[in-house]
């Protein structure tokens, strides 16, 4: 019997972070989806220059193809319909004890790597592709540390 290996889609791309006077500045970012973890996407923040730590934002893959057409999520991650200068965009609101940030993400890179995650897992057959037994050993071992 033949077996497959997950997939793991990751996009890099370019979001503009937006202050509060609407100037923005751009940041260096991924979009990552792993087979093994179907109701989530993650978002990965990269540093400029070197010794900077990676920041990872994880949310439901639901939530993001909501927010491309309506407004989308409470609390710690929104997602909304945004219409910029430099074309149709997604707003991705998100926000932590350590402060909040909204940022602009191009609307066709999220479709794009949405239409590719439900390549690998269909939206609605999710559980499908989920293996409890892994997830329940990972949240475990992530419990004792």
């Amino acid at each position: 019997m033949a077996t497959t290996q997950p997939v793991t889609i990751e996009v890099d791309t370019s979001m503009r972070l937006v202050a509060p006077d609407f100037a923005t500045l751009a940041v260096r970012a991924s979009l990552r989806y792993d087979q093994r973890d179907p109701y989530a996407v993650h978002v990965v923040f990269h540093p400029d220059g070197e010794g900077g730590e990676s920041i990872s934002w994880s949310f439901s893959r639901e939530l993001l193809a909501t927010g491309l057409t309506e407004p989308s999520g409470i609390g710690d991650v929104r997602v909304w319909p945004w219409s910029t200068p430099r074309g149709e965009a997604i707003a991705l609101a998100l926000s932590s004890p350590d402060g909040n940030a909204l940022f602009e993400v191009p609307r066709n890179v999220l479709t794009r790597f949405l239409r590719r995650t439900y390549g690998v897992v269909p939206r609605g057959r999710e559980s499908e592709h989920l293996d409890v037994d892994a997830a329940l050993t990972r949240l475990l071992a992530e419990r004792e540390r």
